[in-house]
């Protein structure tokens, strides 16, 4: 489960709430952007582009602190590119998810012979829980804020979800907690106060699942396809993101039968073209 994507899902569901707590400022124009960057695209799940009346806020989400490239060379590439594409300030934020005292959680800034780029990172486990709590946008963080007791605070969590009045709402609020809450609960106990018939209920939640379903087939059969036939075009892994959990599947059994990467290209024009 990709405990980021649920944080993208939620800043771009609620980005002028991620604004407020980020910026600590009001904004009335505020616009979510596309996540790939021009000159060999960089796409990231756990990235969101938030562009404000005068600036672009860069968000990454990590729950590891480990990368290739690292974290801070990433900001300043993601920087040159925003300002390149956008021609206006950038302001990034890296937010780490899971407690951890890996010194890349404490750093912010990049470094090198000849250049210093600054970044901020917010770590969540040191936010105050208070301005989680009172936010619909920002709850399902919550249960990863600082708290002298955890099962208190996703107890507390628990409350304010079943507070939300629309139901489709706090079902889709609850789902998100519920996955969150797993980088620091017991299953159980996430499931004592977050009512599992609410997840399972939960249109959002069955999408998340099978996206992470999707993802795992997809890394699976690309290191795969790689030790049988070396480095393939990128054109047609793209091709191969495109195939639903059912697709990757069944390709995943027909591979086995190929002799080159023509009779995967050829597999792929069959069946994509009929889906």
């Amino acid at each position: 489960m990709s405990f980021d994507n649920v944080c993208k899902l939620l800043a771009e569901k609620y980005p002028a709430e991620f604004v407020r707590w980020l910026t600590a400022s009001e904004s009335t124009n505020v616009k979510v952007l596309k996540t790939e960057l021009s000159i060999e695209p960089i796409r990231a799940d756990s990235v969101i582009f938030i562009q404000t009346d005068d600036r672009i806020l860069h968000i990454e989400f990590q729950t590891l602190t480990q990368s290739n490239p690292g974290i801070p060379f990433r900001k300043l590439d993601y920087s040159v590119r925003l300002k390149r594409q956008y021609k206006c300030p950038v302001m990034q934020v890296v937010i780490f998810l899971q407690e951890t005292d890996d010194q890349i959680a404490y750093t912010e800034e990049y470094v090198d012979d000849t250049t210093v780029h600054r970044y901020r990172a917010i770590r969540m486990w040191e936010q105050d829980s208070s301005l989680f709590l009172n936010n619909l946008g920002l709850l399902p963080l919550a249960p990863l804020c600082q708290t002298d007791s955890p099962p208190t605070l996703l107890s507390q969590v628990a409350g304010e979800v079943a507070k939300i009045s629309n139901r489709e709402t706090r079902e889709n609020t609850a789902a998100y907690t519920e996955i969150l809450a797993g980088l620091r609960f017991e299953k159980n106990l996430i499931r004592q106060l977050l009512s599992e018939d609410i997840m399972q209920e939960s249109v959002i939640y069955q999408d998340i699942l099978q996206k992470g379903e999707q993802r795992g087939e997809f890394r699976f059969l690309n290191r795969m396809l790689n030790r049988r036939f070396g480095e393939i075009d990128s054109s047609i892994i793209e091709r191969i993101k495109l195939l639903s959990t059912e697709q990757l599947e069944t390709l995943g059994e027909e591979f086995l039968s190929f002799s080159d990467v023509s009779d995967l290209v050829n597999w792929l024009e069959e069946n994509v073209s009929n889906s």
